[in-house]
């Protein structure tokens, strides 16, 4: 086993999940590298060093560049909001760091480009965060389709809904400013992903997207949204079949909704976030009177999860998905090759992000060739 040295920029919510996953993925998985937490970023020293000594970093700053710089870095992890992302991964590649980072990939598709470019001009690995694509339900959909095990694929339904901004009550935020702050830049990512995970790419799409709650509380009074908080986007796959995806962040009473189901011609499949460790089969045969949709309950014969439980429909959670992420990462950084989802596959998603803003501005088709 061989050590590597491990950099994360950012300290809240995904910067603490992955120090997290790194510290536990080499027990959970065998990793033939095993992560070394050297340093962490945030944004004030005082903070830093805070979590440094509750995630267990050798080293804390308030400077991405000087974690950049680290000669006992090896790999960098960026956890911090997007507008940061192309910057610290142009750095981080131009040092000869490889580089993990979350979604959206940078501030769209200008950005992306220009990263998917750096990335590839390295030889480095690189990979973009889309966690949610990663449970052993959604690994074992994905083979149930690939193996062609309910036929042709005629139309796939997908949404990303939760209810975080769901009251007219909630007050105005960083999330409630600017475009990337919104609901497409914040949850679209995850269920675009996984559209182009099932489905391949897509042909043509036409979209709708609205803001809800014009103004949120304030303490200077009412405050404009600037960004948006739904969006439908139908779309036709290069493949023929027939898609529609929904996103929200004030679908009422929808806390994960990250949801798809898939119709062939001869089975069907249903997911739902919510309850992540069931999957929803349906195969065309038999007599009638016999056929229905039945729950499989993951277990130790589905994808990645023997690593975390013996048991059948004991379950794995969000956090899971995150130490297989990294066990992602650090599999391709041995192999010296990257693994799916790659900056390509973030800068695919940021394609369709920007051609359903495009779509909604001209009110009509837009087609992605």
């Amino acid at each position: 086993m061989a050590r590597i040295g491990i950099g994360i920029v950012g300290g809240g919510y995904m910067g603490k999940a992955h120090a997290v996953a790194m510290a536990a993925v080499g027990s959970v998985f065998a990793t033939a590298l095993r992560p070394a937490l050297e340093t962490i970023c945030t944004t004030t020293p005082e903070g830093a060093a805070e979590k440094a000594r509750q995630f267990g970093f050798a080293r804390a700053t308030a400077g991405w560049r000087d974690l950049v710089a680290d000669p006992k870095v090896e790999a960098v992890v960026i956890a911090s909001p997007q507008h940061t992302h192309r910057d610290i991964a142009l750095a981080a590649l131009a040092a000869g760091k490889h580089v993990f980072c979350e979604k959206p990939l940078g501030m769209g598709v200008a950005e992306s480009a220009e990263m998917l470019a750096a990335a590839e001009a390295s030889g480095l690995v690189h990979m973009t965060g889309f966690n949610y694509i990663r449970t052993p339900a959604s690994q074992l959909a994905r083979q149930i389709v690939a193996n062609g095990e309910i036929g042709r694929v005629t139309w796939f339904r997908a949404e990303h809904t939760e209810d975080f901004c769901a009251s007219p009550d909630e007050p105005a935020s960083w999330r409630t400013r600017g475009r990337a702050n919104g609901n497409m830049g914040d949850l679209s990512p995850h269920i675009v992903n996984a559209a182009l995970a099932f489905m391949g790419p897509i042909a043509s799409l036409c979209a709708e997207i609205e803001t809800v709650h014009a103004t949120r509380p304030s303490p200077a009074g009412p405050e404009a949204v600037t960004n948006d908080d739904q969006a439908q986007i139908m779309c036709r796959f290069a493949s023929g079949a027939m898609g529609h995806l929904f996103i929200s962040r004030v679908a009422t009473g929808r806390k994960m909704g990250y949801a798809y189901e898939l119709h062939g011609t001869q089975g069907a499949i249903r997911f739902d976030q919510e309850d992540q460790n069931a999957l929803w089969l349906y195969r065309a045969e038999g007599p009638q009177a016999r056929r229905g949709f039945t729950k499989i309950l993951t277990g130790p014969e589905h994808p990645d999860y023997k690593a975390f439980c013996l048991g059948p429909g004991h379950g794995t959670g969000y956090q899971d998905q995150i130490v297989i992420e990294a066990r992602d990462f650090l599999a391709a950084i041995a192999e010296g090759r990257p693994r799916w989802p790659s900056f390509a596959d973030g800068h695919r998603v940021n394609q369709v992000i920007a051609a359903a803003w495009e779509s909604h501005e001209r009110r009509g088709w837009v087609n992605m060739a």
